[in-house]
Formats: C-alpha cells, sequence, structure tokens
C-alpha cells in the first residue's frame, strides 16, 4: 500500500492573498487541486489523506468531489503546527492500513513534483526505509546565527535543500513522531520530517529531485507558477 499524506493547513499569511495560499488559482484551478491530481493520476499510489485547517474542510470536500479525486481516503483537521497537522493525518492512516504501508508525506503547495520523483520515493523507502526528496544548491548556503554575518559556508558541492515528497514507513514515521512528542519541546525546530528523524539520531536516505519542484509560498513563486503549468 502506497499512501500520500498531503497537509495544506497554511494560512498565506506570506502570500498576503487573504486566502489561505492552496485555495490560489492558477490557470483557472486550486493550486492544492493540481498537487491532489499527481497523486491521483500516479498509478503507484493507491491513498489519499489531507489535513486541512478545519474552517475549510468542508469547502476542500466540495474541491475533491469536482475534480472527481477518487482516491482521498479522509480528510482531517490540522492542528496548532505543521507536523500536528500531519500526526493527525498519519494517525488517521494508521487506523486503516498496515505498518508497513509506504507514506509520502508532501506538502498542498508544491505542485510540480515529477512523476518520477514519486516513483524513486517509494523505490527508496522499499530498498532503505526512508527518502528525502533532495536538490544540490546552485548558490552558496550562508550559516548565520543573526542574519548579519556569516558563520558557516558549507561546501556548495556538499550542500542540498530538502524538498518533499519525504516518505517512510507508516509504522517508523508514525514512531518518530511519537517519540518527539513525548520530548518536552514536542515540534521545536521540527520543520519537517527529515528533522525529526536527524533528531533521533536516524539518517534518512536521500533521492535527487527536480528543481522546479517549488513551495508556493510567496506571490513571486505565484508567476513562477503560471510558468510551469
Amino acid at each position: 500500500m502506497n499512501i500520500a499524506i498531503i497537509f495544506a493547513g497554511g494560512s498565506g499569511v506570506r502570500m498576503g492573498a487573504g486566502v489561505p495560499k492552496q485555495f490560489l488559482e492558477i490557470n483557472g484551478k486550486p493550486i492544492l487541486i493540481h498537487t491532489l491530481q499527481l497523486f491521483q493520476e500516479h498509478e503507484e499510489i493507491d491513498k489519499i489523506y489531507l489535513a486541512m485547517s478545519q474552517d475549510y474542510i468542508r469547502y476542500t470536500e466540495q474541491l475533491v468531489l469536482d475534480y472527481r479525486i477518487d482516491k482521498m481516503a479522509a480528510i482531517v483537521p490540522g492542528g496548532e503546527t505543521a507536523q500536528d497537522s500531519i500526526f493527525n493525518a498519519l494517525k488517521k492512516a494508521q487506523e486503516e492500513n498496515p505498518g508497513d504501508s509506504v507514506v509520502l508525506i508532501h506538502d498542498g503547495v508544491r505542485p510540480f513534483v515529477e512523476y518520477g520523483v514519486i516513483s524513486d520515493n517509494i523505490e527508496s523507502v522499499e530498498k532503505y526505509g526512508s527518502a528525502i526528496t533532495s536538490t544540490l544548491c546552485y548558490e552558496t548556503v550562508l550559516i548565520s546565527k543573526d542574519g548579519k554575518t556569516a558563520d558557516d559556508l558549507p561546501l556548495r558541492k556538499e550542500s542540498y535543500t530538502a524538498q518533499a515528497p519525504q516518505s517512510f514507513y507508516l509504522k517508523d514515521i508514525i514512531e518518530a513522531h511519537e517519540a518527539i512528542r513525548a520530548t518536552e519541546n514536542r515540534y521545536e525546530n521540527m520543520v519537517d520530517a527529515c528533522t525529526i528523524y536527524r533528531a533521533l539520531g536516524r539518517q534518512p536516505h536521500m533521492v535527487i529531485g527536480n528543481r522546479g519542484n517549488i513551495k508556493v509560498t510567496t506571490p513571486e513563486d505565484v508567476y513562477l507558477s503560471l510558468i510551469h503549468i
């Protein structure tokens, strides 16, 4: 069983559009639907679980019907943070699927991941137990604690950006989330599943992704999206 876990609970503050960014339309279709259709149409994906702000669940259910996303297994309420939202969707998937199911955790506003990258994620989990979609940095990365001075400059040839999907066996990522949730700081500084895994001393396997796999976050990203779609 291969399952897509999509989280789309963002408020769109950085977009400044007045509506959550996942519902902004590109070429007449909400960004979220572009994303969902990637997994709907991928032959290796069996089910989709979506974490969504409670206020928009009914609207999203109608979109799912309108666009015939029939792999949608459930839409669950989001949580206080993105990781809480993902955990809610993972727990729902756990109720209905075996622990050795492969789950691909993906941003609802990342609508340009290539089909081959999705397949590579599944294959990587089956071989190595995990997959972190990554791309090599083409610019110099600066490490700065105060945002004013460069404390460190990693070698460019060793620098990558972690994207999505980030994929695991369902039982393993549930266990990782529960371990982090049991700590005093819970999800503080836990920006994604890769961070969670590394915080527990685990070594996730990298999968090379496509550079066009942007996360639509700012108005500039919307303009870039018009080029892709």
